[in-house]
């Protein structure tokens, strides 16, 4: 879907991106995060073909953007962190004038404004968008991305400063959206919202891309997995105990196993078996404080 093949932008002498090699697969969401000034919205701005970059390629869909960009723009729906509303139109009126601009005829644009906002619980359709709060204006401005229907959404920041209820009513929608066949690249620093919605992350530094993978591969590489077996024994045995239970910690699983076949094999009682992994948020912070990543 989205190929970037040594991407840079720069300003003057600083890069804002620097020889990005990035691949975005149909029907995934993928995750950008970062420190601010990482290049995030810098790389999203490019796909969406809102500024050049200074060198390098980058083809949608199969095109060059470089040479196709009018024709991609009508298959690419695109919500920046800051979007104004026009205050003085309401919700319907402001949605069909976009819809004008996207070329597409009224009574198709009507049905398509309608089910938009049932599927993003948005009532208030005849409410200035000035009158708003923060949550609806935004649900306003994703329902104006997907006004003409496109394979490709490109978000930066979609639920940022918005009350927790609200945010994750939209991280859920972007995760139905995908269900419906839509491949989604968004930033956030919302790190949780990331691992719980993403297949794949880009972790981003300085302007280069450090790693890309999906969750498993980053805590195979860059975190840990603990499992921890809680079990009742007839003898005393060799591990920690609190009051009647002996509990084991360790990320081999081996002894894990070895554990559970004398559970088993001695009829002792299980009481507990469990398994903890780095969050995203522990992988992130490894990852910006290691010296050995530029």
């Amino acid at each position: 879907m989205i190929k970037l093949k040594g991407v840079s932008k720069f300003y003057d002498q600083f890069a804002a991106v620097e020889a990005l090699d990035l691949e975005v697969q149909d029907g995934e969401i993928m995750g950008i995060i970062g420190h601010n000034g990482a290049g995030k919205t810098t790389t999203l701005k490019m796909i969406a073909g809102l500024i050049e970059p200074t060198s390098g390629m980058i083809e949608i869909m199969g095109r060059s953007l470089a040479k196709d960009s009018i024709a991609i723009k009508k298959s690419l729906g695109f919500l920046p962190e800051e979007s104004p509303l026009y205050e003085s139109m309401n919700v319907s009126e402001y949605l069909l004038f976009f819809s004008e601009l996207y070329g597409l005829p009224k009574r198709i644009a009507l049905d398509r404004i309608e089910a938009i906002l049932d599927s993003l619980n948005l009532e208030e359709r005849q409410k200035l968008t000035g009158e708003l709060s923060k949550g609806m204006k935004r649900k306003v401005a994703i329902a104006r991305a997907l006004l003409h229907d496109p394979a490709l959404l490109i978000l930066d920041e979609p639920n940022s400063g918005l009350d927790p209820l609200t945010s994750f009513f939209i991280i859920d929608y972007l995760k139905k959206l995908k269900g419906r066949g839509k491949t989604i690249l968004l930033s956030a620093h919302n790190l949780f919202h990331v691992e719980y919605i993403c297949d794949r992350i880009a972790i981003m530094k300085q302007g280069k891309l450090l790693i890309c993978d999906t969750m498993k591969e980053l805590v195979k590489r860059l975190g840990k997995r603990e499992y921890q077996v809680i079990f009742r024994a007839d003898q005393e045995l060799d591990y920690e105990k609190k009051d009647d239970n002996y509990s084991l910690k360790t990320a081999d699983i081996g002894e894990i196993a070895a554990v559970l076949k004398q559970i088993s094999d001695r009829n002792w009682t299980l009481v507990d078996l469990s398994m903890r992994q780095s969050a995203l948020e522990e992988i992130y912070i490894n990852l910006m404080t290691d010296a050995t990543y530029v």
